[in-house]
């Protein structure tokens, strides 16, 4: 694979970079942080604000529904506009969408319909800008010279600290200072993240626009779109890693936006402690995305998935539903977190193993849009039933689903995909070229 041939391009042509990969990983660091202060920080407010556990749920409903519609729509418009903007205007946008709310509460004017109407603004946006650095990791793999599995344990990683990070901030700050300048803190963080991008990404050309053959319009949009579409629907295991990260999205939105913020007001003593339990999760599941970025291809992928996902999933809302003192929730915390600390590097790993650069993409815009299909609702769904029977219902309730659904890969075959390399099969082949990005659109 590295064999040097007769005409083998001058060494100084095969020069790598680690500056691009570095800023990256640094701009998704302060920009998930920050996004950490507004997990807490937001629904704080709202209960703060308003004393309604349902209204957070419809804060939460209105900030999620538009991310859905922007990861659907965004793979061809990432393409065009390029990775590098959309990655810098998505973080500017959502820091002015964010900064507004304190400001407008400050001088009086904040009304409820404003601020769903600007989480939904930071929501529509905010997606694109992840898909962008995301879908450049093994560009920016091969121009650091590592290889997609570490960069991928190092992106999932501080992605981990950076949560873990900004939830200890955040539950400090708003015991200390309020809801209100942990939201200004994040608009802060969002400015810094796209100056990163924006300033350091150049050079790398996956990260500028990628120009079609064809005319730009709206036939050659949706041909685009759907030829993301048609990609993941001929994978079994593509699909299935779809649906079911979909149903645990929408319940983890439920936990992280309405359910474990009324059990931190009413149980484990307020913001503190609430930054606290998020924290550990966070860290531990640093701790687990480092251990597998060492050590994790030694093992079968799918058996490692299937219980870091029993490990993570229901236990949570279990414990939190049968006790009221922080140390077992912590402790659980803890252990799911080193759980899902070892997800999103084999789920990274599959998805690039198995799609071609040109279709990466749209195929992550359409596999993101399913896999957050059904966040706006998990929030909604938490906060009507926690007004209507109580939270520690509503957590078993929880529970129990993500159980089921953490079954799937122990019952599905094609989650034995997992185990094997890129798959070369005729149904999950790559489009030919006549279907590909930058071929005309057919009529």
């Amino acid at each position: 694979m590295h064999a040097h041939l007769p005409d083998e391009p001058p060494r100084e042509e095969r020069r790598t970079d680690k500056r691009p990969l570095a800023a990256v990983l640094a701009a998704n660091t302060i920009s998930i942080a920050g996004s950490s202060l507004t997990l807490i920080g937001v629904p704080w407010f709202v209960l703060q604000t308003t004393g309604s556990a349902g209204r957070a749920g419809v804060v939460a409903f209105c900030a999620t529904l538009p991310v859905v519609v922007a990861a659907l729509v965004g793979g061809p418009v990432i393409d065009r506009i390029g990775r590098r903007r959309v990655s810098a205007a998505s973080d500017l946008i959502s820091g002015l969408a964010v900064g507004a709310i304190p400001l407008l509460h400050h001088a009086g004017v904040l009304a409820f319909w404003m601020l769903c109407a600007l989480m939904a603004l930071c929501g529509l946006v905010h997606t694109p800008g992840l898909t962008a650095r995301g879908v450049l990791l093994p560009n920016l793999a091969q121009h650091a010279g590592t290889t997609v599995t570490r960069a991928a344990g190092l992106y999932d990683a501080v992605s981990r600290g950076a949560r873990m990070l900004g939830a200890a901030v955040a539950g400090v700050l708003i015991t200390a200072f309020g809801a209100e300048t942990v939201l200004l803190l994040d608009a802060a963080t969002f400015g810094a993240s796209a100056l990163l991008v924006a300033v350091f990404v150049r050079g790398v050309p996956a990260a500028e626009p990628q120009q079609a053959a064809g005319k730009v319009s709206f036939a050659a949009y949706r041909t685009e779109l759907a030829e993301g579409w048609a990609f993941l629907t001929r994978s079994r295991l593509l699909m299935g890693i779809t649906v079911m990260v979909m149903m645990t999205n929408g319940l983890d939105q439920g936990w992280s936006s309405v359910l474990l913020p009324v059990h931190g007001r009413d149980a484990l003593g307020g913001a503190t402690a609430l930054g606290l339990m998020i924290s550990l999760f966070g860290g531990f599941a640093l701790l687990g995305a480092l251990l597998y970025g060492m050590w994790g291809e030694r093992f079968p992928r799918r058996a490692v998935f299937a219980g870091a996902f029993l490990l993570c999933g229901a236990t949570r809302y279990v414990v939190a539903a049968v006790t009221d003192t922080p140390l077992p929730l912590a402790v659980t915390m803890a252990l799911a977190g080193l759980g899902a600390g070892v997800l999103n590097p084999i789920l990274t790993t599959v998805m690039f193993e198995r799609v071609p650069e040109e279709l990466r993409s749209r195929v992550a815009g359409v596999t993101t849009a399913g896999c957050e299909l059904t966040m706006p609702l998990g929030g909604l769904a938490a906060g009507l039933l926690v007004d209507g029977f109580g939270v520690g219902r509503a957590l078993l309730l929880f529970g129990g689903t993500y159980l089921l659904t953490t079954l799937a890969p122990l019952v599905f075959p094609a989650w034995r995909g997992l185990d094997r390399g890129p798959d070369v099969s005729r149904t999950e082949r790559p489009l030919p070229a006549s279907a590909r990005a930058g071929s005309s659109p057919r009529p």
